[in-house]
């Protein structure tokens, strides 16, 4: 009996288990810590711990509400993650089943710049048919940055050394803090308020975290850097920080000394370039000018020159030949002509109006004379067609049937009498024989039926 009061492990692990499920307030929690031994495990569960000064817990998310997250979570992300606490039965262990989670902090700004980046990448701010190209001697160069910075400072001190002609306005902004993003784009609406006075724009600042250089990013600075009519040089940060206005200017440069090379010529390489130049310049001459004398040479040497006349032997045969193809020319045009004029006047002799009106004679009196011969022939034609019609007239006629004996009757009103039926006793009738006509009275009326029976 003493062994009844002894639970199992399984028996007190389900226990607590139930505790956990009956508790109202495990059932939806809202934690907030870093991520800790996170490793991503494609198409799977994935399974890490979540931490804060003092204590961690260890997290499932399922696959099916991993799949939902909208960023990557890393190691030692600060995150948001709801979901529900309960117990691993077979270890005993109670862990936090996550649903949701949103990255925290650091991680809400990387999401944050990704999805503002994805947004100017659609509409084209970023695309390269964009970048205007920067000019090779710019007058004037206005920098937008810190007063107080080492920025300005390196790129006058570079400018000044590479091409001391340019001339460089400082335009102060703050390049940190909440109201950084207001002072940037203020600074470059002053700097096209200008219109044309300056040639080219540099826009930087030192290297920072990512919360430092954030003003960078914003949509604003961003948006006006891309609205800027002369070319401009984005140096933010250092080489591995890159920033949307890195991407929306015309060129990026690593530290602020690149950017003002890249705004300025080097005056030593121009001046090599130009002594460069002045050397193929004069080779190049001097070759034309030896070209021309040994031209020169050639024409006063040459036989025409030496004897003038020679210069129209050719000219004076093409005279000749010419004029000899100008009259075989006229001689072959003329023949054409006697030709034609001939050939119309046969044409016109054919088409003459005596001969045309001794031909519509002969064709007229071609045409009377068919006429006659058709006319007769018609006629011919229709007396035979009439005898016949006549002869077949005559063999259908009563006459010829009564001529065989035959007689037909006829009632007062002169209609012929067909059947026994048209008649009554004391009727008056008359018969009609070849030779005259005989009145006669209906004394009996006798109806044959089938030809030979009485009705």
């Amino acid at each position: 009996m003493a062994e009844n009061k002894y639970l199992t492990v399984t028996d007190l692990n389900y226990y607590i288990t139930q505790k956990f499920k009956n508790d109202p307030y495990l059932h939806k929690v809202f934690l907030q810590g870093e991520l800790s031994n996170f490793r991503y495990r494609r198409n799977s569960h994935q399974y890490f711990s979540l931490k804060d000064e003092k204590s961690k817990i260890n997290v499932v998310m399922f696959r099916s509400f991993f799949d939902k997250v909208k960023f990557k979570p890393e190691e030692g992300m600060k995150v948001y993650v709801v979901g529900y606490v309960s117990v691993y039965g077979p270890q005993g262990s109670y862990q936090f089943y996550a649903e949701q989670m949103e990255p925290a902090g650091l991680g809400a700004l990387y999401e944050q710049l990704k999805q503002l980046q994805a947004k100017l990448a659609k509409e084209g701010l970023f695309d390269p048919e964009h970048k205007k190209k920067l000019p090779h001697f710019p007058d004037r160069i206005a920098v937008v940055t810190s007063a107080s910075g080492a920025v300005i400072h390196d790129i006058m001190v570079t400018a000044n050394r590479r091409f001391p002609h340019a001339e460089i306005d400082l335009y102060p902004a703050q390049v940190q803090g909440d109201t950084a993003a207001d002072s940037l784009v203020r600074a470059m609406r002053q700097i096209a308020a200008q219109g044309d006075k300056y040639d080219v724009m540099i826009i930087g600042r030192g290297g920072g975290s990512l919360e430092d250089l954030w003003p960078f990013n914003e949509e604003e600075v961003v948006r006006q850097v891309y609205a800027m009519q002369m070319p401009v040089i984005s140096s933010v940060g250092h080489e591995t920080d890159t920033t949307l206005c890195d991407l929306v200017a015309d060129a990026r440069a690593a530290t602020p000394t690149a950017a003002a090379e890249y705004a300025t010529p080097n005056t030593l390489d121009e001046i090599a370039h130009i002594k460069q130049l002045t050397s193929q310049l004069v080779a190049s001459m001097q070759n034309i000018i030896r070209s021309k004398r040994e031209r020169l040479s050639r024409v006063q040497n040459s036989v025409i020159l030496r004897e003038p006349t020679r210069l129209y032997d050719q000219q004076i045969q093409q005279v000749d030949q010419l004029k000899q193809r100008l009259q075989n020319s006229m001689q072959n045009r003329l023949t054409h002509s006697v030709q034609g004029y001939q050939l119309l006047k046969q044409r016109l002799f054919s088409v003459s109006p005596d001969k045309r009106i001794g031909q519509m004679q002969q064709q007229e009196h071609f045409l009377q004379q068919r006429l006659i011969d058709n006319m007769q022939h018609y006629l011919k034609n229709k007396r035979n067609s009439f005898t016949q019609v006549m002869q077949q007239l005559d063999d259908y006629s009563p006459l010829k049937t009564l001529e065989r004996g035959f007689v037909y009757s006829t009632d007062e009103q002169g209609k012929t009498i067909s059947s026994v039926k048209q008649v009554q006793k004391d009727d008056h009738l008359r018969l009609h024989f070849k030779d005259g006509q005989v009145d006669a009275v209906v004394t009996k009326v006798k109806e044959e039926q089938n030809g030979s029976k009485e009705k």
